[in-house]
């Protein structure tokens, strides 16, 4: 049989397994990769990447690589790879929250009066919100109006685990503002439910009344829930009201811009 050339040789003497990187730039190279890989598939290579994937220098990367990073956080942070997580999940759960999809998401809990109806900003006898990008709200009647949207979190990428022991911030927010011409009332309930849908935690604030003459401008309201109870599985939002003048139309409140993320605790 013919000997190898002493190229050959040469070539299978330099030959190496990525597994004899350097730790840094193995760090660098598995840090290019789709979490989801790095924890469901890399992971279970060896123990050598297993020990890579669980280093908090390769979340801190990621993080750095997605604009994640702040260095003014590092003392708060005690797990990157949450988050990580964390950052990359959020968004705004609410669908459609500025009236562009008509009512789709929406479930129309009561309809009454005239019923709900869309219209453009700023609207008769009304102001723009402070975000250009938003140019619709719905509006309500001389009837209860109200919607709601159930959001089931493990659909939207929020595990059990992560809930229970995490308990990352639920950050909701809802704007809304009446016409200059006519009072209304305006209502906003959000609630955490088990998977059973037992209530865990509540907010639900006094409603809020507006005379009629007011500046007609939106006000956003806001609340985030945190330590709240482990079993969290959805998030049921509801919002709405009516005008308090019975006229006619669509005299009530104005509701846009709805949104609830959840983001880490910082």
């Amino acid at each position: 049989s013919r000997t190898p050339t002493a190229r050959g040789r040469g070539c299978r003497g330099v030959m190496t397994s990525i597994c004899d990187l350097p730790e840094d730039v193995l760090v660098e190279l598995l840090s290019l990769l789709p979490a989801k890989e790095l924890v469901c598939s890399c992971r279970l290579v060896c123990t050598q990447w297993r020990y890579v994937v669980d280093l908090t220098t390769l979340w801190k990367r990621k993080c750095q690589r997605e604009g994640f990073y702040v260095q003014n956080l590092d003392r708060n942070i005690s797990d990157w790879k949450i988050f990580y997580m964390l950052c990359n999940l959020k968004r705004n759960l609410i669908k459609n929250p500025c009236a562009e999809e008509n009512f789709q998401h929406w479930k129309l809990d009561n309809n009454e009066g005239d019923k709900w109806k869309i219209e453009n900003l700023p609207g008769t006898h009304g102001r723009d919100l402070p975000d250009p990008n938003v140019h619709k709200y719905f509006v309500t009647s001389f009837g209860p109006c109200f919607k709601s949207q159930l959001i089931t979190l493990q659909k939207e990428g929020y595990w059990n685990q992560l809930m229970d022991e995490k308990r990352p911030e639920i950050v909701v927010k809802d704007w809304y503002a009446a016409r200059f011409d006519c009072g209304c009332r305006y209502e906003l309930t959000v609630k955490l439910l088990s998977e059973d849908y037992i209530v865990l935690e509540e907010f639900h604030p006094e409603p809020v009344v507006i005379e009629q003459w007011s500046d007609a401008k939106w006000r956003e309201i806001s609340h985030t829930f945190q330590n709240y109870p482990a079993g969290v599985r959805y998030i049921w939002f509801q919002h709405g009201g009516q005008d308090t003048q019975f006229w006619a139309g669509w005299y009530g409140i104005r509701v846009t811009n709805s949104s609830i993320t959840i983001g880490p605790l910082t």
